[in-house]
């Protein structure tokens, strides 16, 4: 074989001088074969043939790849491994060794992922969306410090497609009620809600995976989606670059938000930060395609293609509790209190983010604010609320004593108590005080105890008399007649004109 400069000079001679092939071979000492078959074949670089050394697999390559092949469509744990198919190459009569058949089925595996890879898995069309017309959504994980604790964050992403504005906001979990709530602060950010969102198929939205495009969606996000009349599209499984734009902003909020992110005292705080944060962070931050435009310019002409936001969904997670005879329900490690009235009864508790709402009979019957605790391996934490036990104290007015549910009454409620118990029936005059909160304002009532509490001997009838006394209506102000009806000469208050006319009766 020639080397590339002789190859070059024969080329240069014969196609750009002219040079006949005889000469040619004359003066490079080639025979004139071996200079034609380089000319007529257009090599530039000369190169050995690929050598191929027969070997014993050459008779049973199209058997093996049509068993790689056979393998491949199977499932995972169904596929025979290629120490078994070498096996049954030796009984069809194979004589070579494993390693020959293992290092053929690795290169038929590396180009049939090749071919893959050529015809579409790394292959994408780029995607457009009109203004309004889609957002994408996604969840992230990410750690914050609140009260300075380093806590891990759920973090939901909205994203428009066509103006790329971007909207976070960060929960504890990522349950139905988070997810409701997100959509409504970030539908309030962009000022409107675009025709269609992009989902992957997350479980708070999708209970059931079918074929193509076919997914059984939960009926909660079906409530919320007919609720903000936008039409939901879930993904292909394993395909987050069909909504690569919320994908991307996870990782760009990594860099632009939570690297620079402060500590914060609650979640609150964090979230109003974010949305001011965002809100920054678009007019900063050029289209990616319009660079003479700043996102938040692009939002404002989307804006007006979109859809005005509505009320806010009532977006709770509805479950069935039974209260305990203690007044208590639990919910997430965390127990609850009850009115008394419906101990031993069943009751529904709607989930909130931010708080509970216990309802009976059609009637929303407490309230409390939810608390998250993430520490399974230590007790959980009782939320009372005194009210909630009068009715029973009313029975038993000795539970006043170590009740749990009153060590959080107010100062004045205190230190009566304080004082009432260490008197004979203090308990009863006590727990009939309380009571006075169902029938009366609690702040009227606490503002009484403390006038009784000045008086230096605190009792049942001093609370009610201050109380009567609180609730008696103003006095009308003196009138103030006009200066026309004023008489000239005013009456005198005379009672010796009475003892005279007293006296001449007398005297008739």
């Amino acid at each position: 074989m020639i080397d590339v400069a002789l190859l070059s000079v024969i080329r240069r001679w014969h196609f750009r001088e002219e040079v006949p092939i005889r000469e040619i071979a004359r003066r490079t000492g080639l025979s004139r074969n071996t200079v034609r078959k380089y000319l007529v074949s257009d090599v530039v670089e000369p190169a050995y043939p690929a050598r191929k050394s027969p070997n014993n697999l050459d008779d049973y390559e199209p058997t093996l790849t049509s068993w790689l092949f056979r393998e491949s469509r199977r499932h995972r744990k169904q596929r025979r491994t290629v120490r078994q198919l070498h096996r049954d190459l030796v009984a069809l009569g194979y004589t070579g060794s494993y390693d020959r058949v293992a290092a053929f089925a690795r290169r038929w595996r590396q180009s049939q992922e090749d071919a893959k890879r050529v015809s579409g898995k790394h292959v994408y069309v780029p995607l457009q969306f009109a203004p309004g017309e889609a957002f994408q959504f996604d969840w992230s994980e990410d750690w914050v410090k609140l009260n300075g604790v380093s806590t891990k964050l759920q973090i939901a992403h909205f994203k428009l497609s066509y103006s790329r504005a971007f909207f976070l906001r960060a929960y504890l979990t990522q349950a139905h009620e988070m997810l409701f709530d997100a959509h409504y602060h970030a539908f309030q950010a962009f000022g409107g809600v675009p025709r269609r969102g992009i989902y992957d198929n997350m479980k708070t939205a999708v209970d059931k995976i079918g074929r193509g495009k076919q997914r059984q969606v939960n009926q909660r996000f079906q409530a919320m989606v007919g609720h903000y009349l936008f039409e939901p599209q879930f993904c292909n499984p394993a395909s987050g670059w069909e909504k690569g734009q919320v994908e991307k902003a996870v990782l760009d909020a990594r860099h632009r938000l939570w690297h620079e992110a402060p500590s914060f005292s609650s979640l609150a705080e964090l979230n109003h930060w974010l949305a001011a944060r965002c809100q920054s962070l678009w007019q900063e931050t050029a289209h990616p395609e319009y660079r003479a435009r700043s996102l938040a310019e692009c939002q404002a002409d989307e804006q007006s293609e979109m859809m005005p936001v509505p009320a806010a969904f009532d977006g709770f997670v509805e479950e069935s509790k039974r209260v305990s005879s203690t007044c208590l329900i639990t919910h997430e490690h965390t127990r609850y209190s009850v009115p008394a009235s419906y101990a031993n009864r069943p009751i529904s508790l709607r989930v909130y983010p931010e708080r509970l709402v216990i309802v009976a009979e059609a009637q929303v019957i407490a309230e409390h604010v939810r608390v998250f605790n993430r520490e399974k391996s230590t007790p959980g934490r009782t939320i009372y609320d005194w009210r909630h036990y009068l009715s029973v104290v009313q029975r038993k007015p000795g539970a006043l004593r170590n009740g749990a549910p009153f060590t959080s009454l107010p100062e004045s409620f205190r230190l009566l108590q304080h004082k009432l118990l260490k008197r004979l029936g203090g308990d009863r005059e006590m727990a009939d005080i309380l009571a006075l909160v169902l029938l009366h304002d609690e702040q009227l009532v606490e503002q009484a105890i403390r006038h009784a509490l000045e008086l230096g001997e605190p009792s049942k009838a001093h609370v009610l008399n201050c109380l009567h006394r609180l609730q008696q209506p103003p006095r009308p102000t003196p009138l103030q007649p006009p200066a026309v009806l004023k008489l000239v000469n005013e009456p005198v208050a005379n009672t010796a004109r009475y003892d005279r006319l007293r006296s001449l009766r007398h005297e008739q």
